[in-house]
């Protein structure tokens, strides 16, 4: 019989808080762990997703950080602020998030559209990070295919959120399409079964439009910016860009370090792990 994989299992003896704070007028829902006077790091999940995405992670990262995995704006439990979410939109929120915890420098680690949020706040605000990882990392191209694929799973998952249709949602992420992920499709379902969802996505999904994303897409200037040490981490299947483009973006950024995580599809931070947090967190507590 295969192992049952639950979100609840996962956090089980993880010293965790759920709760929301008021970020600039916008309710936000945080996952937290760790004692808060640690290094701080803030976790980013990807488009259409939540904070669950790293339920296998805090234990781990929590022995040596005060951790946070956060609902990003328009995402999740958060507040949707009814219009396009683009990349600034995320950043200011993230800014406002950092304002209201008290903290003024962070580890910050994003995944796909978190990585793009990620990059772009360390473009903007080098001030206020020590150390920056972009796993499987959105923002550096715009793939029409992957782009349609991504709105078609996307508002199909919201508009009709049955099993099916999140489950599809879900294992288009991962390296390994045996699995159901039942706990994660059920999380998921629930989120989108949430009213209002539809148009929330549709907002979500403004950076899939290519006029909107070709605004806010990042290339040599800005990567080359970046001045914290970074680790670009990939995956050998990952459904949105090759190994190649993500060893494009670390060649982009002044002394990246590129890892790849073979076996894994878009949430290497979830298939596997173990051998992730031993990367990650070998880097953030990296001299």
């Amino acid at each position: 019989m295969a192992e049952y994989e639950s979100i609840w299992s996962d956090l089980q003896g993880v010293a965790f808080t759920q709760g929301y704070l008021d970020v600039g007028g916008v309710r936000t829902r945080y996952l937290h762990a760790g004692e808060r006077d640690k290094p701080t790091l803030v976790l980013l999940h990807g488009s259409g997703g939540h904070a669950e995405a790293y339920v296998r992670n805090l234990a781990a990262h929590a022995e040596h950080f005060s951790t946070w995995s956060i609902d990003m704006l328009g995402h999740g439990y958060t507040d949707k602020p009814g219009h396009p979410l683009e990349i600034s939109h995320y950043v200011e929120h993230l800014v406002r998030f950092l304002d209201e915890i008290g903290v003024d420098r962070v580890h910050v680690s994003g995944e796909s559209l978190g990585g793009w949020v990620a990059a772009r706040f360390a473009i903007d605000h080098p001030g206020r990070v020590h150390r920056l990882v972009l796993n499987t990392a959105g923002g550096s191209q715009a793939d029409p295919q992957v782009m349609a694929r991504i709105v078609t799973l996307s508002m199909a998952a919201v508009s009709d959120p049955d099993w099916d249709t999140v489950q599809a949602r879900i294992t288009w992420l991962m390296a390994d399409k045996t699995k159901g992920y039942d706990d994660i499709v059920a999380s998921r379902q629930r989120i989108y079964r949430q009213p209002g969802f539809v148009a929330a996505m549709s907002d979500i999904m403004a950076l899939q439009d290519p006029v909107i994303r070709a605004r806010n897409l990042l290339g040599p200037n800005e990567y080359g910016s970046i001045t914290a040490p970074t680790l670009v981490l990939w995956t050998s299947d990952d459904p949105t860009a090759d190994v190649a483009e993500g060893r494009r973006i670390a060649a982009m950024i002044p002394g990246a370090r590129f890892e790849l995580m073979p076996g894994c599809g878009h949430w290497p931070q979830y298939e596997d792990a173990k051998t992730f947090d031993a990367l990650h967190v070998g880097f953030l507590l990296a001299d």
